[in-house]
């Protein structure tokens, strides 16, 4: 949407003067207003404007800026103008007057920030600053939930199970990322090197590990991996279920031990079978996969 410019030369100038007078005046020793955001959706930048004076907007000049002084949003007796509007905000904010906020569209990690709206009511004298108010804008974005890959053993006789763990498109950097693995009678936690990439342009972590662990004696274990974003938040990716069967051969004297991973809810997903047969004449192991 494009504007037509219709400010005097006299009005102009005297906004620009104000914008040059605001940028030298710090941010008020008040605390700033926190709100969140997701990532690609819209955040909200408060002004409380209490209004007591039943002031219309034709009798205000409002904008806010962000902590470069770069200017978001220009209502000028109730008309907006983009000439002092930072380009890359153009097309990306939009004013309710109701609760005389300023909605950021389309946010991203950058956006982060602190931001402060100013209103000045139009006197005989000039423009006098009736209002200001600062907020810090905290954008986020959820991490997918993580996902459980299975990794083929690379040796016959291996008894350990290797698999990785990883999520995407999240912010900001998690804490730690582990397995856990559910028994009965125990919980046991293995830990791994968080692998992570970040996108240059995006800001976004992709993050993975890699865990190996020894098939458990239990005859039914849950794993699941844990992403830990805070000390008291976590997401849980979807269990894998390993049950145990022990099966006695009636002629070749052995003892079979069959292992099953599998992860429910997928009719298309692969299950992994791990074969581990013990001879009982010579006393060796073998296993198949």
């Amino acid at each position: 949407m494009r504007f037509k410019c219709t400010m005097g030369l006299r009005n102009t100038l005297i906004v620009m003067a104000l914008l040059l007078s605001v940028s030298t005046v710090p941010f008020s020793g008040a605390a700033s207003l926190k709100s969140h955001a997701f990532f690609n959706e819209t955040g909200e930048l408060p002004c409380h404007f209490p209004n007591t004076q039943n002031l219309s907007l034709d009798e205000l000049v409002i904008f806010w800026q962000d902590q470069n002084k770069l200017v978001l949003y220009e209502l000028f007796k109730g008309q907006e103008k983009p000439n002092n509007v930072h380009p890359k905000y153009i097309g990306r904010t939009s004013f309710d007057q109701d609760s005389w906020t300023l909605r950021l569209h389309n946010v991203q990690i950058k956006d982060t920030g602190s931001y402060q709206c100013f209103i000045h009511h139009r006197r005989s004298q000039g423009l006098v600053s009736i209002h200001q108010m600062s907020s810090d804008l905290i954008v986020l974005a959820n991490f997918s939930q993580p996902e459980i890959r299975l990794i083929a053993n690379q040796t016959e006789k291996s008894n350990i199970i290797n698999l990785t763990c990883s999520s995407t498109q999240g912010y900001p950097e998690p804490q730690k990322m582990y397995v856990r693995l559910n028994t009965k009678n125990s919980t046991s936690n293995y830990d791994a090197v968080m692998k992570k990439s970040q996108n240059n342009i995006t800001e976004l972590y992709n993050v993975s590990i890699s865990v190996s662990f020894p098939i458990p004696p239990e005859t039914n274990v849950t794993i699941f991996c844990v992403l830990q974003l805070e000390p008291t938040e976590i997401i849980l990716s979807p269990p894998y279920n390993i049950e145990i069967i022990k099966v006695e051969g009636k002629e070749s004297e052995q003892t079979e031990k069959r292992v099953e991973l599998q992860k429910p809810g997928r009719s298309d997903e692969v299950h992994c079978d791990v074969n581990i047969s013990k001879t009982t004449s010579d006393n060796k192991s073998a296993t198949d996969f």
